[in-house]
């Protein structure tokens, strides 16, 4: 079956581990994305988000008619470079797989955030939403990576 890709780009001026601190802990996404609320329903290999963690993101309602809730679970992890997941309930896409990459640059860490899924007739309607929240989703990301830490 053919796919429907999404994705952002972006460079945050700090290091990786720097966004990494801010990547690989679900509960801290609600401080920096467009997202009210997060947890963790089963840890994953080694730490709470390892390889095999089960979470929760709820969505906030600006990007949506009500606060959906997407439960997503943690396909790989490569500790400061990679994350990949996939999306188990929350939104109407077959054979979701997201990976968000971390590569060192000379100005500090390039950032993208993508994700492909079947191209169903519901995977089709969420792209336009997907593919709009992604920048958002990156620029939340850096500007939260970039800020003074107190």
């Amino acid at each position: 079956m053919r796919k429907v890709e999404a994705a952002a780009e972006q460079t945050a001026h700090v290091p990786p581990e720097v966004v990494w601190s801010l990547l690989s802990d679900v509960m801290v996404y609600p401080q920096w994305g467009p997202w009210r609320k997060a947890g963790y329903r089963s840890e994953g290999d080694a730490a709470a988000n390892g390889k095999g963690a089960v979470y929760w993101l709820e969505g906030s309602k600006r990007y949506a008619f009500r606060y959906p809730v997407s439960v997503e679970e943690i396909l790989e992890v490569e500790p400061g470079k990679r994350l990949a997941y996939t999306v188990l309930r929350g939104i109407p896409v077959r054979n979701y797989r997201a990976e968000v990459t971390l590569t060192p640059s000379p100005d500090g860490t390039v950032i993208r955030w993508g994700a492909s899924w079947d191209r169903t007739i519901l995977g089709r309607l969420v792209y336009w939403p997907l593919r709009n929240l992604y920048p958002v989703i990156v620029a939340g990301l850096v500007k939260a990576a970039e800020a003074p830490q107190s």
